[in-house]
């Protein structure tokens, strides 16, 4: 399936669910359609603005919006249906989920290195015109949004991580 008529189902998936979603008091993080081998999967992300999504809440979704998905029938060949918590390092996909990280820690990465680095990290100053903004302890790193390859809410502490790199 073309890229394209891909994201047209998940927009239209997206559609038929979203009201539900809300109405259950979830965010509907992101609605994806992908192909993996020979199967092929909705991928719905739900949070909750109250505290973390947990197990139960995906069972909760899914019982919700699988009938609604049957009922209306948009995806013509046969597709698994996943339900899942965007998690802490959550990727940053849409205007929305950009506007609600400004002045939060995020990890950029980048398509080709940047003065010998692909992956920076920085608090979200801005996303506006093309560009990216992020402040960092060496000062504003500005880049082009076609550069960057995904944007990640970075809550991890970076010691932490390079100690856990190590331990591995």
């Amino acid at each position: 399936m073309e890229p394209k008529k891909k994201k047209k189902t998940a927009e239209r998936a997206e559609e038929l669910i979203r009201g539900a979603v809300e109405e259950a008091g979830y965010v509907l993080w992101n609605v994806e359609y992908v192909k993996e081998g020979a199967d092929h999967t909705l991928l719905v992300t739900i949070e909750r603005p109250d505290r973390p999504v947990g197990l139960d809440d995906c069972e909760k979704v899914t019982k919700l919006i699988d009938p609604i998905l049957d009922e209306a029938d948009p995806i013509a060949e046969s597709y698994y249906l996943e339900v899942s918590s965007p998690g802490l390092e959550r990727e940053l996909k849409r205007p929305e989920h950009f506007s609600a990280y400004l002045g939060k820690k995020v990890r950029a990465r980048l398509f080709a290195p940047m003065e010998g680095k692909k992956e920076y990290r920085g608090v979200l100053a801005a996303r506006e015109n093309g560009r990216l903004i992020l402040e960092t302890a060496s000062g504003n790193m500005e880049f082009d949004t076609e550069k960057v390859a995904k944007v990640f809410a970075d809550d991890a502490d970076p010691e932490t991580e390079e100690n856990e790199r190590k331990e591995k």
